[in-house]
């Protein structure tokens, strides 16, 4: 290995909500980088631009500050290798995109959507696997060139080895390895100028001097297309190593619909950020002598890539909340008192209430007690007559699970948008407005005398309405 420096990278997409398992894989890159003197950097992959947010970047760097990770270069902070958001180097893709091209390594794909389809129908109509079929792989230079003078759209694939395998090694399996056969020509430049994954991920990583690329373990079947950029290029391939999965406790691949994914939610839930990170360091690695309460500090001096451990770790929220209390135990008074105060009973929550709730109330001890569901985690719903008249525990349980889905699309969480948002479930199901919203508003609140619905939404926040609709999705369906 000819790197000078280990340098490590995470490259989080703002598509959504700042993933828990970002935060996973950020804390072994960040400590494996600690203690080895190296870098810790931070990149946006933004190139896939129809689900882009850029309020999914803001939430995604300030989850990592709140757990206390820090970086050396990114987005926020600059750095030499920048720009940081791959939207930003466009120009940076392409001229390498056609250096392969004018190297006949890669070449134009006219071929339309519409074609694309047409030939993977017929590959599964003949039991094939699907894929493309290659048709402009060797299209003349000169009709190429036409086809461009005259503004067909067009995209850029890199030819791959028709036969052979390709083979790399992953610091935590060893030989890595998949027949050539199985791999398309895959796209490096799509017909709006934007790249692909693939080809923005090697040539930042290699720009950037990416010494180690530390990754979830689905990005192995991925990594063949990576190893064929490199040799391409004749560059030099990084160190590859693949983390396992975090997984739900039926050991499937982690999902909001099992597990609350959300670095928001536990943010919102009161998981202290040291917990949450000594959780997610006992995912796939031991401290050892049976230590299980440690911090990032204390990792750092003992991590080493061959302790990681590949079985998939499983996300316990027991065992979380379990070890939160541990840290919870260590706090003192006053840090105690200030995180009850700020996160809890901060003032423009307080504030937030007072009208809504100041009219139900004749004395101040009543607070708590009429309003606690905005400070409390999961609600019961066992005496909660959720399900309308009329309708069936089944039925619910789908208008449930289909508003949660349109809610995890909704990031403008406020009166107005929540109304457009629920009126239109609403009445593409053909609900009641009076069953709707009462059954949203027990769920949500877990009594019928609560404040206004929509205020109430927008104070307990999109993270703790979302976990509640899910939460009653399981009371539904059991």
């Amino acid at each position: 290995m000819s790197f000078d420096r280990v340098r490590v990278r995470i490259a989080p997409s703002p598509t959504g909500d700042p993933h828990v398992g970002t935060a996973y894989v950020a804390l072994f890159n960040y400590v494996f980088a600690k203690k080895n003197g190296g870098d810790f950097i931070i990149r946006i992959e933004d190139t896939d631009q129809s689900r882009y947010r850029g309020s999914s970047e803001d939430m995604i760097l300030r989850s990592l500050k709140w757990l206390g990770l820090s970086w050396d270069e990114g987005p926020d902070v600059g750095g030499p290798c920048g720009p940081y958001r791959q939207s930003e180097r466009r120009e940076i893709h392409a001229a390498h995109a056609m250096q392969l091209v004018d190297r006949g390594l890669a070449y134009r794909c006219f071929c339309t959507a519409a074609r694309l389809d047409g030939v993977r129908k017929e590959q599964r109509e003949k039991g094939q696997t699907t894929g493309y079929d290659r048709h402009c792989r060797d299209l003349p230079v000169a009709e190429a060139e036409r086809r461009m003078a005259a503004s067909e759209p067009f995209v850029i694939r890199l030819k791959m080895p028709l036969s052979g395998v390709t083979k790399f090694d992953d610091a935590l399996r060893g030989t890595v390895e998949i027949e050539n056969q199985r791999l398309d020509d895959q796209v490096l430049l799509k017909s709006d100028g934007y790249p692909t994954y693939h080809l923005a991920n090697v040539v930042d990583d290699h720009l950037m001097k990416i010494s180690h690329v530390m990754r979830a373990e689905e990005w192995i079947s991925s990594t063949p297309k990576h190893v064929l950029l490199y040799e391409a290029f004749g560059w030099e391939k990084p160190v590859f190593c693949h983390l396992p999965l975090l997984r739900n406790t039926d050991h499937s691949k982690i999902s909001k619909r099992k597990n609350p994914t959300s670095l928001r939610y536990y943010e919102r839930a009161g998981i202290l950020p040291d917990a949450l990170l000594n959780y997610l360091g006992l995912m796939g690695w031991s401290f050892g002598d049976n230590i299980e309460i440690f911090n990032v500090e204390e990792m750092t001096s003992r991590f080493e890539l061959k302790g990681i451990h590949l079985g998939g770790p499983i996300f316990d929220q027991t065992k979380l909340n379990w070890l939160n209390n541990q840290y919870l135990q260590k706090l003192s008074d006053d840090r105690f008192v200030s995180l009850i105060r700020d996160q809890m009973f901060a003032p423009e929550i307080l504030k937030a209430l007072r009208p809504f709730v100041v009219e139900r109330m004749d004395r101040l001890d009543q607070f708590v007690d009429k309003n606690s569901f905005f400070f409390n985690g999961a609600l019961q719903y066992d005496a909660v007559p959720l399900v309308p008249n009329g309708k069936t525990a089944a039925e619910l349980a789908t208008m449930v699970s289909e508003l949660v889905e349109r809610l995890d699309e909704e990031y403008e969480w406020d009166m107005e948008h929540l109304k457009a948002c629920f009126d239109a479930h609403r009445e593409a199901i053909a609900w009641k407005p009076k069953d709707y919203f009462m059954s949203v508003r027990l769920i949500v609140t877990g009594r019928k005398d609560s404040p206004p619905l929509f205020e109430s939404l927008v104070i307990l926040g999109r993270e703790m309405v979302r976990f509640r609709l899910r939460d009653a999705l399981k009371f539904l369906r059991q």
